[in-house]
This record gives C-alpha cells, structure tokens and sequence, in this order.
C-alpha cells in the first residue's frame, strides 16, 4: 500500500454488521473504494479528513499501541512520523483483534523521534498536564473548605481562556471530578476562579438578575513587577531575574505581616503567577465574607503609592508616621541597602536623586561633588547624604524634613506596588493556583512568605519538564487515565515529579484551612449561604 502524507489522508471508519466479535475496521486512502463485501456481513465507510487546523482526537480505529503513541505525542508530532511509515505498519488490516501492528522496537524508536513536549503550544501539552499532572482534588479541597461538596464549591464560578483564546465565564461544577472533565474537554490554555454565587452560575439565567449575586470571595491581592519597571534596572516589562525578584519578596513580606497583624487573617496563600507576580489568597471565613466596600476600605489603608509624583516619589508621608507603615518601613529598611542601592544602583542619575530633596543647599553641595565623580555608586551617595544630614542635627526642621524625605525615598522604592482594582471587588477572577502561564510554561506554584527571598522564579517548575519526568518514572500513571481512574490505584502524576513539594506546601494549607473551619461547624459541610 502505498503512502499519503498523514495530515492529508481520509480515514475510512467500515462499520460491520455481523462481523466477529472484536474484528476491527480499517482504513484507506483518499477516495478509496470498497469492492467487494466481507460474506455475512454489511457495511458503510465514513470518511473521516484530518485538518490541522481542528484539534486532533485519536481515531478508535487505530491499534492500541499506535493510539497510545498519538496520545503522547500529539497529532502535530505524530504526522512527521507517520508519513514516513507504511500503513501496514500503523493499522491491523486483516482485522484480527490481536495484532499488534507496531512491535516494541518500532514503538521505541517513534517514541525516541523527537521531544514530544518541546513545544509549548501544541494542544496536547496541556491536555496531557491536565490529565496526569494537575492537583485536582487539592484545589477542590482549598475552595471548598471540606470533603463533602457546598456551597463553597458548587456555587463557584470558573472561567477559561480555550486555545483560540475564547474566553468562557460563568462555569461551575458539583464537583473535582466534573471540573476535571470539563477542562480536559475544553483544554483550555489556562482557567481562573471567580466568587461564590447565590445561584450556581451555569444556571443564572434561570432566576431573576437582583437575585444572581456574590455572596463569598477570597480576599486577593495582585503584585506585579512591571509596576515597579520605574525602579528596576536589572530587567523590564515582561523579563525577570533574581534580583528584580527580591522587589516582590519585600512585598510578600511586608504584606503578609500586615494581614495578620493588623487584620487578624490566618489562611494565606501565596503564589507565584507563573512569570513576573504574585497572587495572595486570604481564605479565613471573615475575609470571604467582606462586602466590596470593606474590600476598597482595605486596600486603601494598605496602599501609599499613589498616582502622582512629587519631586519623584509617589509617597508623601510626614511623620508622625502610622504605626503600622513605621513597622513595615523598619522592614524595608533592612532590604534597602541591598535591593535597591547595590542590586539595581537606582540613584545612577545624581539630578534625579537630588531632586527629591527639597534642601538646595544640600542639592548644590552634592550635584557638583557627583558631577566631578561619575563612578560614585547608589550606596556610596546614600551614605553621603546620610552623613551629611546627621551632621547638621542643630538645625531641627531641616533635619526633619530630611528624615521624612529618607523614609518617603525607602517607602516609594521597596514598598509593595499593589493593582488595586483586583481586590475591590467579590466579582474579580483570579488565575488558578498550579495553572501554566500560556507563555513561560511556568506553574503558578505555592511560594513560604518564610522564605520569599530564597524564592528563585527561574527555577519554578515547567510543564514540559514535569510531563518529561513522567515519562521517565515507571510507576506513574498512564497517559490518558484520569483522577478518578486512579483514585484507588495510583498515586496522583504529581507525586513523581518536581511539582511534588509546592502540592505538599499546598496541602499543610489547607489541611489547617479545614481545621481552623471544623471549629467553627459541627460538621464537615459547610453552610456559607441560606435562601
């Protein structure tokens, strides 16, 4: 038989009609005729024309070996192979139940052929990750807050972004299994959570509109480190490295603390957004509870960067300072010298580090002192300037407003640079722990506030290195079985990877996340909302 490029054959499904018990249907070429008809049996041909333009499910008609190659591969590898390889070799044309028509060897040099995940857009990355790899029984437990399914999960709404970047709302599923069909279905490139409703959301426009409303959300917040791109020298808008990290590390820091110290939350979830952010999810029953109002009141206590510059700084702080932003500046502080005077040397520009000095006398001094020393670092004139106003304490409002200029200068530079809109509102979605970003492949994985600088972002797990990891491991899960396939079987596909340790991370939170709640309930279901 001779061979037709695999993304241009039409493959003809021959359905029969009395045939033995588990005979198999075969395949042709384009325009390809039966003649004759097998005795005692009927049949019609269904052709079937591949595109590669339309997602690719792996026909049943071929060998289950060959499936299972599709299946890892993906059509997109698979049909650089296959055009090279006779069709007796890929399908069992004599209808025998138990041929096998690739062999061992045959099934190992394809599947040495060529790096079935290198590439991050074809479809069957992610189906695969989403089949295999994805906690999805975590991510219910943390939403849901309990074994048995409510309100909190049930009532939730899930959005996805699908390859052709469609976007679907109001999604929602009874449970981890429903949701783990539904987006191994859909594929999509990512998928994010939304609030609890009064009204399942798949079934809001079965009731009147004032009565589809939020009634429980996450208090979240957004942190992202192109906001700091006036600051940051080492890199800029989509690119981050160690150093720039270090930004987001104060703002876990500083942020985390004021949380609970000054809040009283508990249950908080960082996570790392999978290229240049981090996501916070506050998950104590009171903070699910806040009313927009009580979100924007919050967030604007938290918050003292503001929009406008005055001699460049976005912060105005006269002391007496808050207690709260005096604590959070002590922290800073301890990072300054290292963060933004050594790692990014801001102050590069003496001009526009002297004009945020409102002192001419020092503005003179220093301007003509750095112009003649060009090689002077940040730290080095910090220190300068520094010494210089230590040394002229007898002239007090001088020296006051100095002070107050060294705190604002600490405070615009380390300060977390909080998106606002993003924590005003119940309504707002919020990309899903342990989703991939569509353009690094990095996971948006757990991040210990503990030890947010040791945090490295260059080194978070990749979906085609997980998928290539389990592929090496001899115990996982086979490709294409499900949770709950294996539920009683095997282990989750995470459990063998490097993914392992951020799940567990993930687990010890909600395991006290259940616990704080048991407290409160006298039984493991949750009662958020009553009609």
């Amino acid at each position: 038989m001779g061979l037709w490029p695999f993304s241009q054959r039409k493959f003809c499904v021959l359905t029969l009609a009395g045939a033995p018990l588990g005979a198999r249907p075969y395949i042709g070429a384009p325009n390809w005729s039966i003649s004759g008809r097998p005795q005692g049996a009927s049949f019609r041909l269904k052709p079937v024309s591949i595109s590669n333009s339309q997602p690719f499910r792996t026909p049943t008609f071929l060998s289950s070996s060959t499936r299972d190659l599709v299946e890892t591969l993906g059509y997109f590898k698979m049909s650089q192979v296959l055009d090279n390889l006779p069709l007796e070799q890929l399908f069992d044309t004599e209808m025998e139940a138990d041929d096998a028509p690739l062999d061992r060897e045959t099934y190992q040099m394809l599947m040495q052929y060529d790096d079935p995940w290198a590439d991050l857009k074809d479809p069957h990355v992610m189906m695969n990750f989403y089949r295999r790899i994805f906690p999805w029984k975590q991510l219910f437990l943390w939403l849901n807050q309990a074994e048995v399914p409510n309100y909190a999960f049930t009532h939730r709404e899930f959005a996805v972004t699908l390859q052709n970047e469609a976007y679907l709302r109001y999604n929602s599923y009874a449970d981890h299994i429903e949701l783990q069909k539904d987006i191994i279905r859909l594929n999509p490139l990512r998928f994010e959570v939304g609030c609890t409703y009064s009204v399942q959301p798949k079934d809001r426009k079965t009731v009147p509109k004032a009565a589809f409303k939020p009634i429980l959300r996450e208090l979240v917040f957004d942190i992202d480190l192109t906001d700091y791109d006036g600051i940051r020298r080492c890199c800029s808008d989509k690119q981050i490295c160690k150093k720039c990290w270090k930004f987001m590390a104060m703002a876990i820091e500083v942020l985390d603390l004021s949380l609970r110290e000054d809040f009283g939350f508990k249950h908080l979830l960082w996570i790392f957004s999978g290229r240049r952010g981090v996501h916070c999810w506050v998950s104590d029953e009171k903070a699910l509870k806040l009313t927009d109002e009580l979100r924007r009141a919050l967030v604007n206590y938290l918050d003292i960067i503001k929009g406008g510059a005055k001699n460049g700084l976005k912060v105005d702080l006269k002391s007496p300072l808050h207690p709260a932003v005096k604590r959070n500046l002590n922290i800073l502080k301890k990072s300054f010298r290292e963060v933004v005077l050594e790692d990014q040397d801001v102050f590069q520009n003496h001009e526009n580090f002297l004009q945020m000095w409102g002192d001419m006398e020092l503005q003179t001094k220093f301007s003509a002192k750095w112009f003649s020393n060009p090689g002077l670092s940040s730290a080095e004139k910090w220190q300068e300037v520094f010494d210089y106003i230590d040394q002229h304490k007898a002239d007090k409002k001088k020296y006051f407003q100095a002070r107050d200029t060294i705190n604002n200068i600490v405070l615009h530079y380390s300060y977390p640079r909080i998106d606002l809109e993003v924590s005003k509102h119940m309504n707002h979605l919020l990309k899903s722990p342990f989703c991939v970003h569509p353009a690094t492949g990095k996971l948006c994985v757990p991040i210990d506030p503990t030890r947010a600088f040791a945090f490295d972002p260059t080194t978070v797990p990749d979906v085609r290195d997980l998928l290539r990891e389990l592929d090496k491991d001899s115990k996982t899960n086979p490709s294409g079985a499900t949770e709950e396939d294996n539920a009683s079987t095997k282990l989750p596909g995470w459990y063998y990877t490097s993914l392992r340790p951020y799940v567990e991370m993930f687990q010890k939170h909600i395991n006290e996340l259940i616990k704080a709640r048991s407290k409160t309930t006298q039984t493991t279901q949750l009662h958020w909302y009553k009609y």
